[in-house]
């Protein structure tokens, strides 16, 4: 005797409200919904105890979210992993932001759309599964910022994941790691530092419009985003920025800074020292 399907799950089903009601349930974890924006967990196959998982947001038309650096306005979105199961650590990977106003007359730095925020967890015994409870904070804003506050579980226990694929798209574009004056077509050139203000030569493909962000050595440095100069010097762009920002009692000389250098296609991290 076969068992009938409640008509309320068939509905479900057939309305594409769940992505699938069965091999997607053990890969993500449902999701937690709001006004504006809607966010789950994502886990990739498991072979060891390194394992590749994500963090999934959508967000309505018009509607963006902040980078780990939200620019001149936001606030970047917060993890906690403190409750999961058998969880070594967790490491958050950043795809490449988009920039744009924050309605105030200054940037953010953010994702508009979608996003997938890559994760690297690894477990304490890779014998056993790891569960995964994430207790997240993030802002969603338009005119307007809201604050949200989303709970999500899941379980690393997928030996083959249907999820695969959309974490290695994720994981494309996170910058890639790089060296200051290395061949790559786009790439930083050279740093200097006049007083307070710092200049980074970058090259780039013809006809491109890069991007550069900056980061201090901890959160609490809130570096201005790099302005491209009108002006640059033969075959680089010349982006330029002041060291504001900087926490009481810290000190510029040697700090360790990061580059992001994010063109049409690819995207590159720098880490560099400030003379």
């Amino acid at each position: 005797m076969t068992a009938s399907v409640p008509h309320h799950i068939v509905a479900v089903c057939a309305a594409g409200l769940l992505l699938t009601c069965s091999a997607q349930a053990e890969d993500t974890s449902p999701w937690q919904i709001d006004s504006h924006s809607q966010i789950r967990l994502v886990a990739g196959s498991r072979s060891g105890p390194v394992m590749l998982g994500g963090i999934a947001i959508q967000l309505q038309p018009g509607w963006h979210t902040y980078w780990r650096n939200p620019g001149d306005s936001g606030v970047p979105p917060r993890f906690d992993f403190s409750k999961s199961e058998n969880l070594d650590t967790v490491t958050i990977l950043w795809p490449a932001p988009k920039k744009f106003e924050d309605g105030a007359g200054g940037l953010s730095l953010g994702y508009v759309k979608q996003v997938v925020l890559p994760m690297r967890v690894i477990a304490k015994d890779p014998s056993k599964p790891v569960i995964l409870r994430a207790a997240i904070n993030y802002a969603v804003c338009d005119k307007l910022c809201i604050p949200v506050d989303a709970n999500a579980e899941l379980a690393f226990t997928s030996v083959a994941s249907t999820e695969d694929g959309a974490l290695t798209a994720a994981l494309d574009t996170v910058p890639k790691p790089a060296t200051m004056g290395d061949t790559n077509p786009l790439t930083v050139r050279d740093l200097k530092r006049e007083g307070k203000n710092v200049f980074v030569d970058v090259v780039a493909p013809e006809g491109s419009e890069p991007n550069l962000f900056v980061e201090g050595p901890t959160p609490e440095w809130a570096l201005p985003i790099p302005k491209l100069e009108a002006k640059s010097p033969p075959g680089v762009k010349r982006f330029s920025f002041e060291l504001d920002g900087v926490p009481p009692g810290a000190t510029t000389d040697g700090a360790a800074l990061k580059l992001t250098l994010v063109g049409s296609d690819r995207a590159y991290e720098f880490n560099v020292n400030l003379p």
